[in-house]
């Protein structure tokens, strides 16, 4: 399976092939048809010998950190990851790999890793890069998650068609106040209020994000505030978060849903979108944790629906995450068309980590193992039977 949007073939250093690898390496990756200096697309092109030391003690994050650096090469860096999480590869480490993922998953076990005080780290590191990048990369509105391309020709009618199947499924009226954890750069709150006609209070982590959210909310029903969800008071007759749960964190899900219960007007409605794993992980991802998303989980089926539990009512349950897949290959396609421009405020480096990031992502969503759920919630006390929307 590809995606019809297209990729430049990175430049980077020619490979080295007379340098033999590791044969545990070879066997690992020919589990999933993954060859080193193969000559198909998905390959691996190995350019520095050291990538192979690299992989094999630290495995997923050795494998993105070499790449960053130039140690290796592939051209089709979303067909290898397919291949590389079907074969099961990202669960299956080297035994020289296995004592920094055990310690991973207990520090991730142990500690509350998205406390208030950490809660900013992730604005810090990823959404405030550069709102450069991320106008480039994503559609008009600025919209970083899934869009939804059922009935959908581009990038920009996938995002709209996903903002309007939002607001279909939270049954938003002209005069009814929303509340947006995790606003962005404010694409749903202008669209709520534009089209809907809703009263909107956004909450961000993330200065830049803000910043460009209140511009493009100017002399609407708007108010925008950088603050952490837990300390938000009042009442809504609707709730929506859209990619910000994937940073809320398991120790912290019990009061993530105590906030958004106590928030809720009785007979309101919570629509909740976020990425969800097909099964119980360990720990997250070590490279996307270290240089992507600081401090993220993704939840199960079963951490998810055992957190809802008691407090809300699963009133629809709907998954999309092939939708992703194509969402990722058009960014990093807009990405790769932009760098020209962006290469004179970005390094190499960052190019590549981008890249790695948005294909091994694709990826990650082809293989099924990565998933996209929109569920809507309501409280016990509200009555009516709700009819799930499917645009």
């Amino acid at each position: 399976m590809t995606s019809e949007a297209t990729l430049t073939r990175p430049q980077g250093p020619q490979p080295q092939p007379a340098v033999r690898p590791p044969e545990v390496l070879r066997e690992l990756l020919a589990r999933a048809d993954v060859q080193i200096n193969g000559t198909r697309a998905w390959d691996m092109r190995v350019n520095d010998a050291r990538a192979y030391r690299r992989i094999l003690t630290q495995w997923s994050l050795g494998a993105g950190e070499a790449y960053v650096d130039g140690d290796w090469d592939c051209d089709r860096l979303d067909i290898m990851f397919e291949r590389l999480i079907r074969a099961e590869l990202d669960r299956t480490a080297p035994a020289t790999a296995k004592i920094q993922l055990l310690l991973e998953s207990l520090r991730q076990r142990l500690f509350n890793l998205q406390t208030v005080a950490r809660a900013h780290q992730v604005g810090e590191r990823h959404y405030d890069a550069g709102n450069d990048v991320f106008e480039a990369m994503l559609d008009s509105r600025m919209i970083y998650s899934c869009g939804y391309w059922a009935h959908a020709r581009d990038l920009e009618q996938a995002q709209e068609h996903k903002l309007e199947m939002i607001c279909r499924k939270l049954e938003l009226k002209p005069g009814e106040t929303l509340l947006d954890i995790g606003c962005g750069w404010g694409g749903l709150a202008r669209f709520a209020a534009e089209r809907f006609g809703a009263r909107v209070t956004g909450v961000t982590i993330s200065k830049e994000q803000l910043a460009v959210a209140e511009q493009r909310c100017l002399g609407l029903p708007v108010t925008l505030r950088l603050q952490d969800y837990r300390s938000l008071q009042g009442r809504f007759d609707k709730i929506v978060s859209v990619g910000m749960f994937e940073h809320v964190g398991l120790k912290n899900y019990a009061t993530y849903f105590d906030t958004a219960r106590r928030l809720l007007a009785p007979d309101g409605l919570f629509l909740l979108h976020t990425i969800g794993v097909d099964r119980r992980a360990p720990h997250t991802d070590p490279w996307i944790e270290r240089y992507i998303f600081p401090n993220g989980k993704l939840p199960s089926p079963v951490e998810l629906a055992g957190a809802i539990e008691g407090r809300f009512v699963i009133e629809d349950w709907h998954n999309f995450g092939p939708d992703y897949d194509r969402t990722l290959m058009h960014w990093a396609e807009r990405f790769e068309a932009a760098w020209p421009r962006l290469s004179s405020s970005y390094d190499e480096a960052f190019r590549r980590m981008f890249r790695y990031y948005l294909l091994s992502c694709a990826g990650f969503f082809r293989s099924r193992q990565g998933q996209l759920w929109q569920l809507v919630l309501s409280g016990p006390e509200r009555r009516g039977v709700y009819r799930s929307v499917r645009p």
